[in-house]
């Protein structure tokens, strides 16, 4: 997609003023199938409706090579089938141009469609589930523009410190704006990563974990919309005490 290729310099002039949007997309377990979740909190927001708009699924094996992956629909949830049992899945929604009316409506449209707009981006969507033990640090993953990785090894307990760092293009990205719990916390108050992109929270959850990491990024065609908004998520599972 060429409107990913421009660099970061001065994205957080181009949106500081602006507040960031909270849907993302996320994997999920469902019924021992791997889903796609779009929404925030608990709302989960049909996923189905936006299967056409995503993109770029990939699954790897415990040495981040490729295996074959493949999205299918099952009544209202979005699947993910794989030929072998995966270390790591990944997957894009490009979830288009919007601009917010004066009156607070919010439009799928551009500021060239809705030339009174208080605010116009495209948003972009990108998510990765850890599904296998990790033997080595994850790496920038194709296609992932926005991409949170875990500092070393995940704790086995919650509230164990870990320390994420979000990648821009593959490269450290210093005021990205994190949370740690995108369902059970959308509201807390986001961590700004620091010069290295780094930040460290406690494990939230002896469970499903979604941490959220939100940057923007200034446009390429300011007569359309005024910046990009890129959100991640990276989720991960802890065990609980056998039963």
């Amino acid at each position: 997609m060429k409107r990913l290729s421009f660099v970061l310099a001065g994205a957080m002039v181009a949106g500081a003023a602006l507040p960031v949007e909270a849907h993302g997309i996320w994997f999920a377990q469902r019924a021992k199938q791997l889903a796609i979740i779009y929404g925030i909190g608990a709302d989960d927001l049909e996923a189905v409706k936006r299967q056409p708009n995503m993109h770029d699924l990939k699954a790897y094996d415990a040495d981040y090579q490729p295996i074959g992956a493949a999205l299918r629909t099952a009544g209202s949830l979005v699947i993910v089938d794989t030929d072998a049992a995966p270390t790591l899945v990944s997957v894009i929604l490009d979830n288009g141009t919007w601009s917010w009316l004066p009156g607070g409506e919010i439009v799928k449209k551009g500021r060239d469609e809705a030339p009174t707009a208080t605010r116009a981006e495209t948003t972009l969507k990108y998510a990765v589930t850890i599904q296998g033990a990790l033997s080595k640090p994850i790496p920038p993953l194709a296609g992932q523009v926005l991409q949170i990785v875990p500092v070393g090894a995940i704790p086995t307990k919650l509230g164990t410190p870990l320390t994420y760092r979000v990648l821009f293009n593959g490269k450290p990205v210093a005021g990205a704006e994190v949370i740690n719990d995108m369902v059970n916390d959308p509201d807390a108050t986001p961590v700004k990563t620091k010069a290295d992109g780094t930040v460290t929270m406690p494990v939230r959850n002896q469970g499903l974990n979604i941490i959220r990491a939100v940057q923007v990024g200034p446009t390429d065609n300011p007569k359309k919309i005024d910046r990009y908004e890129y959100t991640a998520t990276l989720a991960f599972t802890l065990a609980h005490v056998p039963e």
